[in-house]
């Protein structure tokens, strides 16, 4: 009996504290230590760049830097800060289907707030490691 309240109470519990928000986290952490995050919905904040590599299958690839660069370009005057640092990201093409065009070289992309499930090492994609988009809210065209 004792147990049941416990379970009761705790399932009370979590439907009046709500969903538990996604981890904010800088892509510089995914890439040093993906391992961390994996199976575990994150926020990450960057420069969509290269190209949409649009899927049959509904889905768009693309990349996403989360380093200095995607906020201040050298070609317009920002400071070396080191190398780029991005991640691979597998968004539903739809989510796409809106977007400006991604960043390239001197050529600024969206400036993106992502959410979605970290896969590290996804087994389902061959041992790829990104980031599976569930919502995306454009900071800056």
């Amino acid at each position: 009996m004792r147990r049941l309240v416990l379970t009761i109470t705790t399932g009370l519990l979590l439907l009046v504290a709500g969903p538990v928000a996604a981890r904010e986290v800088a892509v510089s952490d995914l890439v040093s230590d993906g391992a961390r995050h994996a199976g575990v919905e994150v926020t990450v904040v960057g420069e969509l760049i290269g190209d949409y590599g649009d899927r049959r299958n509904g889905w768009t690839w693309t990349q996403l830097n989360g380093d200095a660069y995607a906020t201040s370009p050298v070609a317009d005057g920002g400071p070396l800060h080191g190398s780029n640092v991005g991640i691979g990201v597998r968004l539903p093409s739809e989510m796409a289907a809106d977007l400006d065009p991604p960043g390239r070289y001197r050529t600024v992309g969206p400036i993106v707030e992502l959410t979605g499930v970290w896969k590290y090492h996804d087994p389902d994609r061959q041992g790829e490691t990104y980031l599976e988009v569930a919502s995306i809210v454009v900071v800056a065209p």
